[in-house]
């Protein structure tokens, strides 16, 4: 890269980080009224209660609608904070075996009521990579949330590591609904969902958290069939031998 092209990435991201710090701070202002909105909405609902009248029920049922619509719009800025801020993470060695297993013990319980089987095929030998375990085990959470809710019949999900030419995969294979072509080219996009009332950022925060460890997701995925995530990352010279 020259001198010219460095400065035009140096900019850039300078920009970025600008944006992202712009957004969280009016993701911020949006909560703070928020929170009065969603206060006196409880207040509202008590109020109610001591009012004998026709038009009761029909009045708690339209609070009801707006508290909802509230948690929802809060859930929505956290992910949205969560995104926006995502940017440089301190970086440690360790295992991805490790962050793979723990994320694998805490959806068992859920695995087990919807008739999921789990199978592991985590390689012994794996080298150790730079990971930050907080982001990283958010990120394969999203990824396993996602397989377990497409198989609601039940199914089988896969995690198998590996070591590569240039650092270690993590294969995540479900036997889920699968989606079509046209959902798979938006996938990643951000605030794009297909379930209702999703914030689209799920996926995004999860690219851009493997991103943020130098390595990369991709996914193939075949309506009725399932879909199957690889994460690559990177092994550094250090830590390789």
């Amino acid at each position: 890269m020259t001198t010219t092209e460095n400065a035009e990435v140096q900019a850039l991201r300078h920009q970025y980080e600008e944006l992202a710090e712009l957004a969280g701070s009016l993701a911020h202002e949006i909560k703070n009224p928020l929170s009065v909105i969603h206060m006196n909405i409880d207040l509202l609902s008590e109020d109610l209660t001591d009012i004998d009248s026709p038009i009761r029920r029909r009045s708690l049922d339209k609070v009801e609608i707006i508290r909802q619509q509230c948690e929802r719009m809060d859930a929505l800025l956290r992910d949205f904070l969560r995104y926006a801020r995502l940017s440089r993470i301190d970086l440690v060695p360790g295992n991805l075996n490790d962050q793979v297993d723990r994320v694998l013990r805490a959806y068992r319980a859920q695995a087990d009521a919807a008739g999921i089987d789990i199978q592991r095929y985590l390689d012994p030998d794996l080298p150790a990579i730079l990971l930050h375990s907080d982001s990283l085990q958010a990120a394969l959470m999203n990824l396993v949330k996602n397989a377990i809710e497409a198989m609601p019949q039940g199914g089988q999900l896969w995690a198998r590591t590996t070591s590569t030419l240039d650092g270690v995969a993590l294969e995540l294979i479900d036997t889920g609904s699968g989606v079509d072509d046209t959902t798979l080219m938006h996938m990643f996009e951000p605030f794009y969902s297909t379930k209702e009332g999703g914030s689209g950022l799920g996926l995004p925060t999860a690219r851009k958290i493997i991103e943020a460890h130098g390595g990369q997701i991709s996914l193939q995925s075949e309506v009725g069939r399932g879909t199957k995530f690889v994460l690559e990352f990177p092994v550094p010279r250090r830590l390789a031998g």
